[in-house]
């Protein structure tokens, strides 16, 4: 690993990404975005979320320029490269870069890597300090290690449509975000810088499996496992703030508005507020945290039935005044016009080789020490093919004839 710390803590680390849709490209975006180098593994009909979501160009007209929204916004700062796995002169190229890779990350089966040749041991006899990670639907060690995974099957399995229904009533519904994908990416991003990490100390690579399910109902479990925490259980599952049905954005007498009293201060200072300072001593559903947790449903209720009583904006100065939390309901237009994150510079814009000007997300976090790194626009289906071949070692003549059996494709 390079000491460069110009260009981002990762910076000097090569990551080769074998995962597609959503928790893979989420995983490495969020490393590129520390500096890493990371180069997307393709078959030569792309990513399916190459096709995704709102386009500006029909595909139809150049096979290599597929710009889904959502795979431009997972995907920039990355390389491409096609490799068809299936053919051995790809497997060979592939083995080539694995050669000086830090990173090997797949989100395919390990049973059909395995028939690949392209398992863990195969690949560590190549490199003995890399880190192979396998983003899996289910951990390899239970029942369910062959079933596929998608988000919507992930939240289904972890109760989250179940918890929906509990909270709204109605029918069962998933969360409108690609919940499971993501929250299994961050497991996956933190799980290779750790083990970057680990590899400084002791100078061994080694495999680490992420599974989806076990990431998703350790997110779900550790807000409701709720009474079930105890042996013998203490009540029920589900934790009763989060499904109270006033824990919701209040409506007010003119729209609606998030705020959450929370602590005694709050409480004390909205009953001054509204002219009753005397209720928080005196009814005892409000006077103490404990009071608050065990009668949250009420609590919530009466909130609910005050907050029509003022327009937003008159709320939102008495909860200024007051020191109390609150935020308006932002529409996905709001959002990205918020004062807030454009003046930090999350909220930004590109000009795409493709597409044009384009809206792009920036990283959240912010370093003193080593500062993060301008990303690439997501790359076209194999931009990036004939430039790494060569750099492992292939003369022109050989990328030709490779790509010419289309074991390997380029723009």
């Amino acid at each position: 690993m390079s000491t460069d710390t110009t260009h981002g803590p990762l910076s000097g680390v090569r990551i080769l990404d074998l995962a597609s849709i959503v928790l893979g490209p989420l995983a490495t975006l969020t490393l590129a975005g520390l500096g890493a180098e990371v180069i997307k593994i393709e078959a030569p009909d792309g990513d399916n979320v190459r096709e995704a979501g709102v386009m500006r160009h029909d595909s139809s007209g150049d096979e290599h320029v597929k710009m889904g929204h959502v795979f431009m916004h997972n995907n920039r700062g990355k390389k491409s490269i096609v490799l068809d796995l299936k053919r051995a002169e790809a497997r060979d190229a592939l083995l080539r870069l694995v050669k000086d890779a830090d990173v090997f990350l797949s989100n395919v089966r390990p049973a059909a890597m395995k028939r690949l040749g392209l398992d863990y041991d195969a690949l560590a006899s190549v490199n003995p300090r890399l880190i192979y990670v396998t983003a899996t639907g289910y951990s390899q060690r239970g029942p369910y290690a062959d079933r596929p995974a998608y988000d919507d099957l992930i939240q289904g399995a972890t109760g989250i449509p179940w918890l929906m229904q509990q909270y709204g009533g109605g029918e069962p519904v998933y969360a409108p975000v690609s919940l499971a994908d993501r929250v299994t990416g961050l497991h996956v991003a933190y799980s290779i810088s750790a083990a970057l990490f680990s590899r400084e100390r002791n100078g061994l690579g080694q495999q680490i499996e992420v599974p989806m399910f076990e990431s998703v109902a350790h997110f779900v479990l550790a807000d409701h496992m709720s009474g079930k925490t105890f042996k013998p259980a203490e009540g029920e599952a589900g934790y009763d703030r989060l499904l109270s049905p006033d824990r919701r954005p209040y409506k007010t007498a003119d729209g609606y508005l998030c705020v959450l009293i929370y602590n005694d201060k709050h409480w004390r200072e909205f009953f001054r507020a509204i002219g009753k300072p005397e209720q928080f001593s005196n009814d005892i559903r409000f006077s103490t945290q404990r009071n608050r947790s065990r009668n949250i449903r009420e609590v919530y209720a009466w909130v609910a039935s005050v907050m029509p009583s003022r327009t937003t904006a008159q709320w939102q100065a008495l909860l200024d005044e007051a020191d109390i939390p609150y935020q308006v309901v932002n529409s996905m237009d709001d959002l990205l016009n918020d004062p807030h994150l454009n003046a930090t510079g999350f909220i930004g814009e590109e000009t795409h080789p493709t597409e044009g000007r384009v809206c792009t997300l920036g990283n959240p976090t912010v370093w003193s020490g080593t500062p993060l790194p301008p990303l690439a626009p997501a790359p076209k289906l194999g931009q990036h093919t004939a430039e790494l071949l060569e750099g492992i070692g292939y003369s022109p003549e050989e990328v030709d004839r490779i790509i010419g059996k289309r074991s390997i494709a380029m723009e």
